[in-house]
């Protein structure tokens, strides 16, 4: 049994806010129809189909800049964040800025930019990320990324995976 004040985190959480991604299409099928009877409204009915709307991805492109900091310190913080986070693909770094390149699960383009824009800042201080501002986000659909690549005018593929200095 854990004995904290109510509503404290866990212990070892640190303060830390945790984001979710949607389960997928399908996933609260079953208990959806078990909810179903007569006393369902129109307006519960609106809220049920919101609830379905299928998750898509999308491909973050998200830019840091700020003060120079140790090239060092720069890629420690990175690869931090990729062993927090394994979702991302590719990192990016200079003395002064970095690029963060992942996929990201999410409704819709304002879901998948809201949680990309958390990102850093929610990090900063678990990885002990540079203090530096995001000044670029690019969020495109899976298919437009596809297509980029294939007409040679899009970001590489994130190959290869991992931190990596400019």
């Amino acid at each position: 049994m854990r004995r904290a004040r109510p509503g404290a985190p866990p212990r070892g959480t640190g303060g830390r806010a945790l984001t979710s991604v949607g389960a997928g299409v399908g996933f609260d099928e079953r208990r959806s129809m078990d909810r179903a009877d007569d006393r369902t409204t129109l307006s519960e009915s609106a809220g049920a189909e919101e609830e379905r709307t299928p998750s898509r991805l999308w491909h973050i492109t998200l830019s840091v800049s700020g003060t120079a900091i140790p090239l060092k310190e720069v890629r420690r913080g990175l690869e931090q964040l990729a062993h927090d986070h394994p979702f991302l693909l590719t990192s990016r770094y200079a003395n002064d800025h970095a690029e963060i390149r992942y996929w990201e699960e999410a409704r819709d383009l304002h879901d998948a930019a809201a949680v990309a824009l958390r990102l850093w800042g929610e990090h900063r201080s678990t990885a002990k990320l540079p203090p530096w501002e995001i000044v670029g986000l690019e969020v495109i659909d899976r298919e437009t990324y596809h297509q980029r690549v294939a007409e040679g005018y899009g970001p590489p593929p994130a190959a290869p995976v991992g931190v990596h200095p400019y």
